[in-house]
């Protein structure tokens, strides 16, 4: 999964039912791992952490929470610094500026790091034995996603990323190979391909990824399935697309995306703002206020 990256050269250019019914008050929700996405989603971080205690208390060998878990970390450190609302939504100009005020937290950097070393251990553990595990295979994509996120937004190391990424979109292939219905995995994919048709001649001369051809519009095309069938992705293939759709110049289905997942994500201040910012832009007589 590497989700949200975006290069320094501007875009532009370039969740078990419990046995006791008298355990239901502290009992796991049906869907662990999703539970802990829909808090998420919400920017409800303490929450997710808790969802998670109580999942990796009864299995602490799922790769998948321990990868979750490390997706929470990330978030909740692109949130606290600002990086999702500088990198997804603000102009180039501004992303450069940000970048000289990031104070990453070394505990969080720490927690996020261990989290995904456990998630990758415990998925080779299990791939091992079940070579095609599908959960085994999807933590391992998922935790090296998210260390390309890290690398690009948070310690701005892109060229470093780049070459994780090609890591990450070749175990979501493989994923998609052997289990073509886990469309989470198509996140990565459409992503890697909107993102390579959007860099540079130049850059892209030089970056080659496999199975990717670099069209801005396969991309998009990509990113519309994980939206509709996407697990525990499609909310966040969503985000991508309305970003997608602003940099193509379709600013009123971004704001449909944007208020799709408003609708579904209400604690999400960060989409609500930015709902409200397109929606006022997008008003009648909007193009000749002051």
């Amino acid at each position: 999964m590497y989700y949200g990256w975006q290069p320094y050269y501007p875009m532009e250019s370039m969740p078990r039912l419990p046995v006791l019914l008298l355990a239901l008050c502290t009992a796991l929700p049906a869907d662990p791992i999703g539970e802990v996405f829909q808090r998420l989603y919400n920017f409800d971080f303490p929450s997710a952490h808790s969802v998670l205690d109580r999942h990796l208390d009864a299995q602490p060998d799922d790769p998948m929470g321990h990868s979750t878990r490390a997706a929470v970390l990330l978030f909740y450190e692109l949130d606290r610094l600002g990086i999702l609302e500088a990198e997804l939504f603000a102009d180039d100009r501004r992303l450069t500026d940000d970048k000289k005020k990031l104070r990453p937290d070394p505990d969080v950097r720490t927690r996020f790091f261990g989290a995904v070393e456990t998630a990758q251990s415990r998925a080779q553990s299990v791939l091992a034995t079940r070579p095609s595990d599908p959960d085994a295979l999807y933590a391992l994509c998922m935790s090296q996603g998210l260390v390309v996120d890290y690398t690009a937004l948070i310690d701005k190391k892109n060229m470093a990323s780049l070459s994780l990424a090609k890591r990450a979109n070749a175990c979501a292939q493989r994923l998609l190979k052997e289990h073509p219905n886990v469309h989470d995995a198509y996140v990565t994919v459409g992503f890697t391909e909107y993102l390579v048709g959007s860099l540079p001649f130049f850059v892209r001369w030089f970056v080659r990824f496999d199975g990717v051809e670099g069209s801005k519009r396969q991309g998009i095309r990509v990113l519309q399935q994980a939206s509709q069938s996407g697990r525990y992705l499609g909310p966040f293939a969503k985000i991508l697309l309305a970003v997608a759709w602003l940099r193509e110049k379709n600013p009123h289905e971004s704001r449909r995306l944007l208020a799709e997942f408003n609708r579904d994500y209400p604690g999400n201040q960060l989409v609500r703002r930015e709902l409200d910012k397109l929606s006022e832009r997008l008003s009648p007589g909007a193009a000749s206020s002051p």
